[in-house]
């Protein structure tokens, strides 16, 4: 039995924004994750990637960006179950959080680096 769409097609036009969203939010954090580790005032979290990072940041980019583009697709395919439409916004979520972490420590790096 074919399942239901789960939205309308104006919400899965939104739906594909926040696919979007989360693919240019991943660009971001790999590149904010790139910065603060290689200028050693971080270390990766992700035991799995850490030693790409420190040994060879093209690689860690494109495997980070590689998986979270065959995981968003993955959820994309499965877009009418309302499972898969819960993780998308879940790893919005997180990546939108991550985001402001980064930009928080980016203040707190710029502000300390003002006071001097």
């Amino acid at each position: 039995m074919k399942s239901e769409s789960v939205g309308t097609p104006e919400q899965m036009s939104w739906l594909t924004g926040v696919v979007i969203a989360v693919l240019v939010l991943n660009v971001l954090d790999a590149l904010f994750t790139l910065v603060w580790v290689r200028a050693g005032l971080a270390v990766e979290a992700n035991s799995l990637m850490r030693d790409l990072i420190e040994n060879n940041a093209l690689l860690f980019v494109a495997t980070k960006l590689g998986l979270v583009s065959l995981g968003s697709l993955l959820l994309w395919r499965q877009r009418t179950h309302p499972i898969a439409v819960v993780a998308i916004f879940g790893v919005f979520l997180a990546y939108y959080f991550v985001l402001l972490y980064h930009l928080q420590y980016s203040s707190v790096l710029i502000r300390n680096t003002l006071a001097g």
